[in-house]
C-alpha cells in the first residue's frame, strides 16, 4: 500500500504479483491467464444470442464457455487496481490520457485505429503462445 498519496514502487508492485503469480502455481496449479477469459466471455455472450452455434464450435466443444476462476481472477484485477488507485489518491476521471492525445490527437478515428490494431496484435501474440 502507498502512504501519502504517493503511488506504489513498479518494482515494489511487480515484486508482488511475481510472487503472487509463484504462489498460484506453487498451491493452485494454475497458471495466471486473460486471454482465454476474453474469448470465454465472448463465447457467452454468443450463446445468448446462437446457443446451437457456440456448441458446435470446435473450440467450445472442448472448452465450455463459463464463469470460471480466470473470469473472477479479472475481476480481481479491476477491483485491485480501483483500490489501489484510490487509496494512493491518484484515481480520476479523464476522457482521454495525455499521453494518447499528446500521439494520435483528440480525434477518435486514429486513436481507435490504433487501440484495435494494438488490441488485435496483443491478443493474437497471447492465443499464439496458448494463452
Amino acid at each position: 500500500m502507498s502512504h501519502n498519496g504517493k503511488p506504489w514502487s513498479p518494482y515494489l508492485a511487480g515484486a508482488l504479483s511475481g510472487l503472487v503469480s509463484i504462489g498460484s502455481v506453487w498451491f493452485a496449479g494454475k497458471y495466471f491467464g486473460a486471454s482465454t477469459t476474453f474469448v470465454k466471455t465472448v463465447g457467452m455472450l454468443e450463446q445468448l444470442f446462437s446457443p446451437d452455434r457456440v456448441t458446435q464450435m470446435e473450440y467450445f466443444i472442448k472448452e465450455v464457455p463459463k464463469v470460471d476462476w480466470q473470469s473472477m481472477f479479472l475481476v480481481g484485477i479491476f477491483a485491485g487496481a480501483l483500490l489501489a488507485s484510490m487509496t494512493d489518491r491518484s484515481f480520476k476521471l479523464q476522457k482521454l490520457p495525455p499521453l494518447w492525445e499528446g500521439r494520435f490527437g483528440s480525434g477518435i478515428g486514429k486513436r481507435g485505429i490504433a487501440a484495435f490494431l494494438g488490441g488485435t496484435v496483443a491478443m493474437f501474440g497471447a492465443r499464439l503462445a496458448d494463452g
